[in-house]
C-alpha cells in the first residue's frame, strides 16, 4: 500500500526529535551569541568586523543551502540534516581552538568610513569556523521541508509555531547558560565547550531518534524479517519527487507566488540582520552592558517570543487568516526598532515585547504560506532557495549594519524599521492571494 501523500502523518513522536534538534541548534548559538561581540572586540575587531563575521555564515550558506535542499528531496531529509549537523560540530571544534591561539596582528586598518580595527590570528580562525558552519548550514531549510512532509496544510502554521517555540527556547536558555558558565575564571572556554557538547548531542539525536522521510512505497509483505517492519511500526514518511528532475533557480521563480515570497523573505532578513549587527555593538558601546546584561535581555526577548509562538499564536490562527497576522505582526515588529533609538531601559524592554509579539505571529505564518505555495513536489528545493534569499539578505544586512552603525549609531535602527514597514505594505497583497486560494479550494 502507498502512504497517502495528501494526508501527511502528524504524529507528535515523529516531530519531537525535529523540535529537539532545532532547540539544540539555537541553544548552542545562543550560548555564543551572548559574548561573540566581546570576543571580536578583544581580538581587535569593531562593528564592521562583527558584521563581517556574522555575514560569513550566510555567505557560505548561500552556496550550500540550495544544494542541500535539493539533496534532501532526492536522498532524504535525515541524511542531509546529519551532514549539516556534522559540519556544525567540526566548526565548533575550530571555534574552540581559536581561543587558544595567540593574538597576533596580521593587518591593522584605520579608516574614516570603516573605523579602526585589526585582523588577528584568532579572528581568522573564527571566520573559518563560521564559513564551514555556513556551507553545511542547510539545516533550517531541510527542517522546514521535513516538517512540511509530515504535516497537513491546515496544521502547518501551528507546527511551524511549535518549531519556532523550540528555536526560541534555545535562545532563552543559551544566553542564560552563557551567563552562568562565562562567570568563571575560565571565561569563554567553558561556554564554547558547552556549545560543542550540545552539538554532539544534536548529532546523536539525528542518528538514533529522527525518522527518515522518503519517497517510498510500503510493501504489504516486507522482505526483511525486522519485527518492527512486520508489525507495521517502522516509521517511513513519503513525499513526491518528479522522477529526480532537477529544478533550477529560474524554474523555482516560475512557480506561482514563489517570487513574491522570496522578496518578502529577502526584506525581512535584511531588516533583521541590520538589527542583529547593530544592537549588540549598541549594547556594548552606548549602553555599556556586560555579557550578563546582554544575555538577560536576549533571554527575556526569547522567552516572550516562545510564549507568543505557543498559546498566543495557536489562538490567533483560529481567529484570523495567516496573511492578516503577517501584516499585523510586521507592523508591531517595526515599532520595536523605533523604540530602541532613545536607549531608555524601559523602552528597550518594551521593544523586546514588540519584537516578540510582532515576529512571533508573523514569521511562522510566512513559513506556512511559503510551504503551501511550494507544494509537495519541490518542497526541499524551494526551502533551499528561500534560505539562499535569506542568506543573501543576511550578508548585505550584516555588512550594512556594521557600516551604518559606524556612521549613524542608534539611527541605524530606523533604517531597519523602514525596511520592515516596506514588508508590511507588500504583505497586503497576501490577503488577496489567500482569499483567492480559498475560493479555488472550495470550487
Amino acid at each position: 500500500m502507498t502512504l497517502d501523500s495528501e494526508n501527511p502523518r502528524t504524529d507528535g513522536k515523529a516531530l519531537f526529535p525535529l523540535y529537539t534538534v532545532t532547540f539544540i541548534g539555537t541553544l548552542g548559538f545562543g550560548i555564543i551569541l551572548t559574548f561573540l561581540v566581546f570576543l571580536v572586540m578583544d581580538y581587535g575587531g569593531n562593528a564592521l568586523i562583527y558584521g563581517l563575521l556574522g555575514s560569513t555564515y550566510p555567505a557560505f550558506q548561500l552556496i550550500g543551502a540550495p544544494i542541500l535542499g535539493r539533496w534532501s528531496d532526492l536522498y532524504g531529509r535525515k541524511k542531509i540534516l546529519l551532514l549539516s549537523q556534522i559540519g556544525t560540530l567540526i566548526a565548533w571544534v575550530i571555534f574552540l581552538i581559536a581561543l587558544f591561539l595567540p593574538v597576533i596582528t596580521l593587518k591593522k586598518v584605520e579608516s574614516d568610513l570603516l573605523g579602526v580595527f585589526a585582523i588577528t590570528l584568532p579572528l581568522l580562525a573564527l571566520f573559518f569556523a563560521r564559513a564551514l558552519d555556513g556551507v553545511t548550514g542547510g539545516n533550517v531549510s531541510v527542517a522546514n521541508a521535513y516538517l512540511a512532509d509530515l504535516t497537513a496544510e491546515e496544521d502547518r502554521n501551528k507546527n511551524y509555531g511549535r518549531m519556532s517555540v523550540a528555536s526560541n527556547l534555545g535562545y532563552v536558555c543559551g544566553p542564560a547558560l552563557a551567563g552562568v558558565l562565562g562567570a568563571t575564571v575560565y571565561g569563554e572556554l567553558i561556554p564554547v565547550s558547552a556549545a560543542l557538547l550540545i552539538s554532539v548531542i544534536g548529532t546523536l539525536i539525528i542518528i538514533f531518534f529522527l525518522p527518515e522521510s522518503h519517497n517510498c512505497t510500503i510493501e504489504e509483505y516486507p522482505e526483511t524479517k525486522s519485527i518492527s517492519k512486520i508489525l507495521g511500526q517502522e516509521h517511513k514518511e513519503c513525499y513526491q519527487v518528479e522522477g529526480g528532475k532537477k529544478i533550477t533557480f529560474s524554474e523555482v521563480f516560475k512557480l506561482e507566488y514563489i517570487p513574491f515570497m522570496m522578496v518578502l523573505y529577502f526584506l525581512v532578513f535584511l531588516g533583521f540582520n541590520i538589527y542583529y549587527t547593530a544592537f549588540p555593538v549598541f549594547a556594548v558601546t552606548a549602553l555599556e552592558w556586560s555579557p550578563a546584561e546582554l544575555g538577560i535581555y536576549f533571554s527575556v526577548l526569547s522567552a516572550l517570543m516562545a510564549f507568543v509562538q505557543g498559546p498566543v499564536l495557536a489562538k490567533l490562527t483560529t481567529l484570523y487568516a495567516e496573511s492578516v497576522l503577517i501584516v499585523a505582526g510586521g507592523f508591531i515588529l517595526g515599532l520595536q526598532f523605533i523604540l530602541i533609538v532613545p536607549g531608555n531601559i524601559v523602552l528597550l524592554y518594551l521593544a523586546a515585547v514588540c519584537f516578540a509579539f510582532g515576529n512571533g505571529i508573523m514569521w511562522p505564518c510566512v513559513l506556512s504560506m511559503l510551504s503551501k505555495f511550494a507544494g509537495k513536489t519541490y518542497q526541499g528545493s524551494v526551502q533551499g532557495f528561500a534560505m539562499s534569499a535569506s542568506s543573501l539578505a543576511s550578508i548585505i544586512g550584516l555588512l550594512a549594519g556594521g557600516v551604518l552603525y559606524t556612521q549613524l549609531k542608534a539611527m541605524t535602527f530606523l533604517v531597519a524599521a523602514a525596511i520592515i514597514y516596506i514588508v508590511v505594505f507588500l504583505s497586503l497583497r497576501l490577503i488577496k492571494i489567500e482569499k483567492t486560494r480559498q475560493k479555488q479550494k472550495f470550487n
